[in-house]
C-alpha cells in the first residue's frame, strides 16, 4: 500500500490543544471550514437518505420490529415540523415507519395510527437538557398528527379510542466521551421519586458510533455503516487506521449501491476533506473515487508527513496552551488574593465606620443627655429663683408690716404722753 498522508494531530495525552473532532470543536487551523453547519448538513443527508435510515435503524436499535424495516417504510416528514420548530429542527430527522407492512397479519383498529414515528438527534456533544428538547419534538409531532387526522375525520381525536402514534426517539452521537445525560425526561425534573404519578416520562435511545469496533462496522458491510466508520475519524490514529482498510473490502459495500446513496457518501466524504484541512484538489480526487465506487487508496497523492513530527507540534502545543493556563490560573490567582485583600480593607473600614457611628450616637446621646440635664437645672435655676423672689417680696411686706407697727405704736406713745400731761 501506497504512503499516505496524516493530516490530523495524533491521538494521545498531546490532543488537548489541537485535536478536531465533533466533541471538542475545531482546530486553530481549521476553524471555519469544518463548523456545526457542515455536520448538520451531513446529518440531514445521511438520515433523509430511506436507504441509509433503514440500515441505521436496523443495525443501531434494538426494538424488535426495526429488525425488518425497509426503504419502502420510511416516508421523511422533518419539514412539516419546521413551522414549529424552525432551524432548531435542521440537523434532526422525523420518520414515519409504516407498521403494517413490517407486522403482516396484525391488525390495527381504524383509530389507531397505522405508522409509528422516529425521531432521529444527531449530536456531536454530551447535552444534558436533550430529553427535554425530544419532549418539545414529540408535542409538535403529536399534535400535527391530531390536526391530520382531524381533518380527514373530525372530531375523532375526541373518540375514547383515538390513538397518537408512538415515538422511538434515537440520539446518533459522535463524541468521543461517554454520553452521561440521564436517558429519561424524569431524570431532569427535581425530587421525581416521589412524584413519579404526575410526571410524564419517556426514554431515548442513544447511538454512540465509538461503542463499535471498525471491524464491527465493516463486517455490517452496508453503506451507513461505512459512513459511521468515516465519521468516527477525529484525530491522525483514526485517519490512519482507516486508510489501512484494505480497498476491496470498501469497494464491495459501494459496489452495486444506487447512485443517491453514493451521492451522500460524497457529501460525507467531502465533510471528511474539510475537517482534515485537504486541499479542493484532493478534495476533488476523494469525490471521484467515491463517485466511481473506488474507496482505495484515499489520499495517497497527498505529502506525507511524520506522525511523530505532529505528536511533537501538539505536545509543544500543549506545553504553550498549559503554560498560558498557568499564567492565567496565577492571574486569576493573584487577582483572587487582591480582590480578598481590597475585600478584607473594605471590611475593616466598615468596621470602623460603623465604630465611629456608634461613638458619634453614644456622644450624641451623651450630649442629648447633658442638654437634658442643663435644661433640667435651669428649670430648677429659674424655680428657685422665682421662690426667692417670692421670699424677698414677703420679707419686704414684713418689714413694711414692721415699720407700720413701730410707727403707730410710736403715735400711741405720744397720745399717752399728751394725756398724761
Amino acid at each position: 500500500m501506497k504512503e499516505r498522508k496524516n493530516v490530523l494531530p495524533a491521538e494521545g495525552p498531546a490532543t488537548a490543544a489541537a485535536l478536531t473532532t465533533r466533541e471538542s470543536g475545531t482546530s486553530q487551523g481549521m476553524e471555519g471550514k469544518y463548523n456545526q453547519h457542515n455536520r448538520d448538513i451531513s446529518s440531514k443527508s445521511i438520515f433523509g437518505n430511506a436507504v441509509l435510515c433503514a440500515q441505521f435503524l436496523r443495525d443501531n436499535v434494538d426494538m424488535p420490529l426495526f429488525r425488518d424495516v425497509k426503504p419502502e417504510d420510511i416516508e421523511d416528514v422533518s419539514e412539516r415540523y419546521y413551522p414549529y420548530l424552525g432551524t432548531e429542527l435542521n440537523s434532526d430527522s422525523v420518520k414515519r415507519i409504516r407498521i403494517l407492512d413490517i407486522e403482516r397479519g396484525k391488525k390495527v383498529g381504524k383509530t389507531e395510527p397505522p405508522f409509528l414515528v422516529s425521531l432521529i438527534e444527531h449530536k456531536s456533544l454530551v447535552e444534558y437538557d436533550v430529553s427535554m428538547q425530544l419532549l418539545r419534538y414529540m408535542v409538535c409531532i403529536w399534535t400535527e398528527y391530531r390536526k391530520e387526522v382531524e381533518k380527514l375525520h373530525g372530531g375523532c381525536s375526541g373518540q375514547k379510542r383515538f390513538r397518537y402514534p408512538v415515538i422511538i426517539p434515537v440520539v446518533y452521537y459522535e463524541g468521543r466521551r461517554e454520553w452521561t445525560a440521564d436517558r429519561h425526561l424524569c431524570g431532569r425534573i427535581r425530587d421525581s421519586s416521589e412524584f413519579m404519578g404526575w410526571i410524564p416520562d419517556f426514554q431515548y435511545e442513544v447511538v454512540r458510533i465509538h461503542d463499535y469496533s471498525d471491524r464491527e462496522l465493516l463486517e455490517r458491510g452496508n453503506e451507513m455503516s461505512l459512513i459511521m466508520l468515516i465519521n468516527k475519524i477525529q484525530n491522525t490514529m483514526d485517519l490512519e487506521r482507516f486508510l489501512q482498510i484494505p480497498p476491496d473490502k470498501m469497494n464491495r459495500i459501494i459496489q452495486n449501491s444506487p447512485e443517491h446513496v453514493v451521492e451522500v457518501l460524497v457529501t460525507v466524504m467531502e465533510s471528511l476533506c474539510l475537517k482534515i484541512d485537504a486541499s479542493a484538489e484532493e478534495r476533488s480526487q476523494c469525490v471521484r473515487k467515491v463517485k466511481v465506487r473506488d474507496m482505495g487508496y484515499l489520499f495517497e497523492n497527498m505529502e506525507k508527513i511524520s506522525i511523530q513530527e505532529e505528536r511533537r507540534k501538539t505536545e509543544e502545543q500543549r506545553k504553550k496552551t498549559e503554560e498560558e493556563r498557568k499564567k492565567t490560573e496565577e492571574e486569576r490567582k493573584k487577582t483572587e488574593e487582591e480582590r480578598k485583600k481590597a475585600e478584607e480593607e473594605r471590611k475593616k473600614a466598615e468596621e470602623e465606620r460603623k465604630k465611629a457611628e456608634e461613638e458619634r450616637r453614644k456622644a450624641e446621646e451623651e450630649r442629648r443627655k447633658a442638654e437634658e440635664e442643663r435644661r433640667k437645672a435651669e428649670e430648677q435655676r429659674k424655680k428657685a429663683e422665682e421662690q426667692r423672689r417670692k421670699a424677698e417680696e414677703q420679707r419686704k411686706r414684713a418689714e413694711e408690716a414692721e415699720a407700720k407697727l413701730r410707727l403707730a405704736e410710736e403715735k400711741i406713745r405720744q397720745l399717752q404722753d399728751e394725756l398724761g400731761d
